[in-house]
């Protein structure tokens, strides 16, 4: 399998900057009982396939939720098992990336598929339920 890599300068790659922007508020996101539960109709980067956001604060960790070009939402633990820098998707090929140098690289079951992480991403279990999405964070 040929890995692509999500197209990042050298000084975003060298700083580790996220391709994947916090959202403007957190108005839409809420976090009781171990659960994260987004309201969809009020994520505009979530609308469509291929969209994600980074959820963090309030949490136990950060979390990166994608809505896969396969119309599945997924949830990871946004941080990196090499360098613990944040992943972001790779438009195009149901694939998460680091943002760092190294590009390490996870299939959408949080598997590496390129690069020097060792171990696989935390994924979070994501079930919809109206309008909501529901990440069990435990």
């Amino acid at each position: 399998m040929e890995v692509k890599k999500l197209k990042r300068t050298f000084f975003q790659r060298a700083l580790g900057r996220p391709a994947t922007e916090l959202p403007e508020n957190n108005d839409f996101w809420s976090v009781s009982d171990g659960k994260i539960t987004l309201d969809l109709s009020q994520c505009p980067a979530l609308k469509e396939p291929a969209g994600a956001v980074r959820l963090e604060g309030n949490l136990p960790a950060k979390v990166l939720v994608v809505h896969g070009e396969d119309g599945q939402y997924r949830a990871y633990e946004n941080k990196c098992t090499h360098m613990g820098r944040h992943v972001d998707p790779v438009p195009g090929t149901e694939t998460v990336q680091c943002c760092s140098m190294n590009a390490a690289t996870f299939d959408q079951d949080g598997n590496k598929i390129a690069g020097p992480a060792k171990k696989p991403l935390k994924t979070y279990p994501v079930k919809t339920d109206g309008g909501k999405l529901v990440i069990e964070i435990g």
